[in-house]
């Protein structure tokens, strides 16, 4: 949960409040994701780990994060908002003996830990791609 909290502030504080509306659908290039893309998935990611971990049927819905566009920083990062509290409600609720437990993804058989570790992995490489796509932005606009 500190983890999900740290990447929540910096992309708050940091990276993304600013943003004018222009920059969060803009691409540096051919295949490649744009900010609002990014949060759409990094939020997807973290969400269908969460279901994953308690064991509920994932509600996410993967190739509609790619489509995201026309959303403001601040409708993102609410989305955001709107998954920590939903780590903050549900991780309480698993003990350390759960995360042994089987689960199953659209890959095969995981353990409880392994999605949620997968799921904050994951979320953590595409702030990478976010940081570089925001520091691309400004450069263009410098």
């Amino acid at each position: 949960l500190e983890r999900l909290e740290g990447l929540q502030h910096w992309l708050d504080r940091t990276a993304v409040r600013d943003l004018p509306p222009a920059a969060m659908d803009w691409s540096p290039g051919p295949q490649m994701n744009s900010v609002a893309v990014l949060l759409a998935h990094i939020t997807g990611v973290l969400h269908e780990g969460i279901d994953l971990a308690l064991d509920e049927p994932p509600s996410r819905v993967r190739a509609q994060e790619f489509q995201t566009h026309g959303m403001s920083s601040a409708e993102m990062l609410q989305r955001l908002d709107a998954v920590i509290d939903y780590a903050r409600e549900a991780l309480p609720r698993l003990a350390l003996a759960d995360l042994e437990k089987a689960r199953t993804d659209e890959d095969g058989p995981i353990t409880c830990g392994w999605a949620l570790l997968h799921a904050l992995e994951h979320a953590y490489l595409h702030l990478g791609h976010l940081q570089l796509t925001c520091q691309l932005w400004r450069q263009r606009e410098a």
